[in-house]
């Protein structure tokens, strides 16, 4: 991502998430995706799910640079959420990131104007996805290479 995709994906996080209303929105949407989501998220602490997920956008800053701090944290997470873990089969990936953009759609009244920089984001997410899809079928973390 270009220095001004990244301040455009910032500023359009910065106003959604400077509504409190924002991640509730986003996880309202979520659960509502699929029983197996709600049922994934039956013994989860939402108020501290939101903050975790509102600390990654800012780690997801960090990883769009190569930073190695952002790009542990994601690695950390695709361990966490692999099969021996919280076991989150890929397909709920979509779901999560089609929620996303439509709380941020519904949230950022300059959504026209940052909806690539979001879509650009997503692939940076998307990254995080593909490793943990790697995860998922075995692979090591100081296995995967960058994808």
């Amino acid at each position: 991502m270009t220095y001004a995709e990244l301040e455009h994906f910032n500023e359009s996080f910065t106003r959604c998430t400077s509504d409190p209303r924002f991640l509730e929105r986003f996880y309202a949407l979520f659960l509502a995706s699929s029983d197996e989501v709600r049922h994934k998220f039956t013994q989860t602490d939402l108020p501290k799910q939101r903050r975790a997920l509102q600390a990654s956008f800012h780690m997801v800053l960090l990883a769009a640079t190569s930073d190695p701090v952002g790009t542990a944290h994601f690695e950390r997470l695709a361990v966490l959420h692999s099969q021996p873990h919280l076991d989150i089969p890929p397909h709920l990936y979509d779901l999560w990131l089609d929620c996303l953009v439509q709380a941020v759609q519904e949230s950022d009244s300059q959504w026209p104007k940052v909806a690539d920089t979001v879509i650009e984001a997503e692939r940076v997410i998307m990254r995080w996805d593909r490793l943990t899809v790697r995860l998922n079928h075995g692979a090591k973390p100081h296995d995967i290479r960058r994808t």
